[in-house]
């Protein structure tokens, strides 16, 4: 009597990871479907690495990008993680998130950095969109006064849904058009020092200050990690906290670094 072969189905076949892979490729078509097209690449991306274990980081900090339309803030983003700017960069629609790695002090600490439109119509995601932010870079356009004077609604904004004792930095861009300034360098930073926020002026064109101001965003972000003036939870998240308050008993401590 001829042996019966056993019948595989279309998913025993593949390993755990395999057949995980096929389900985000599905998904991800499903992304695009609806039209997410250019954030279901780095969700996507994000799952995979979990699923195949890459967790060599130490840390994930949230850092969200805020600020008047047209200011530049994606071009900033794509400065920063790709290096690249788009001399015809249109209005950002929804959200979009980038990543990137990078190492501080023995540590290697993984930065998404996210971006919205500055669009009044887009408000609607405004708590989904700070959620677990512990970081911040709330741009203006220095030939732009208007972009500036909506600075102070910006704060409110970010510190009604984010936590209030993030790092925030007040950022004048396009400093490559210093002809055409309309915000003095002086007043910009007087009004940072009475918020208490960090200021920098940068240009995503020519590449000035970009990589130094997220670099300091996140120096400042690690430093209160450090010092333990924020409550360490999931290698995927940190949420600050007052300097004055107790580090929670249990906390996943994730891998020993930077002197912690």
């Amino acid at each position: 009597m001829k042996a019966v072969q056993p019948v595989l189905s279309s998913t025993s076949a593949f390993s755990k990871p395999e057949r995980v892979h096929r389900g985000l490729d599905v998904f991800s078509q499903r992304l695009e479907g609806w039209g997410f097209r250019r954030a279901a690449s780095h969700w996507i991306q994000e799952a995979r690495e979990r699923n195949m274990g890459d967790e060599t980081y130490n840390f994930v900090f949230k850092v969200v990008l805020i600020g008047e339309s047209g200011v530049g803030k994606s071009n900033l983003l794509t400065r920063f993680t790709k290096n690249e700017f788009n001399h015809d960069s249109r209005t950002t629609i929804g959200v979009e998130f980038s990543t990137r790695t990078v190492q501080l002090d023995n540590c290697t600490i993984k930065m998404q950095v996210w971006d919205t439109a500055g669009l009044e119509r887009y408000r609607a995601i405004t708590s989904a969109y700070y959620r677990g932010a512990v970081g911040a870079l709330l741009v203006f356009d220095i030939t732009k006064h208007l972009t500036y004077e909506s600075a102070e609604r910006w704060l409110k904004e970010l510190y009604d849904h984010a936590d209030p004792h993030m790092v925030v930095m007040l950022v004048g861009n396009k400093s490559d058009l210093e002809h055409l300034r309309t915000v003095p360098a002086e007043e910009a930073r007087a009004f940072a020092e009475k918020k208490g926020l960090m200021y920098m002026e940068t240009s995503a064109l020519d590449s000035t200050n970009v990589e130094a101001a997220f670099t300091d965003v996140l120096t400042a972000i690690h430093r209160k990690v450090a010092s333990r003036e924020v409550t360490r939870g999931s290698i995927s998240a940190v949420t600050l906290t007052p300097p004055s308050g107790p580090s929670s008993d249990g906390q996943e401590e994730g891998r020993k670094c930077c002197g912690s």
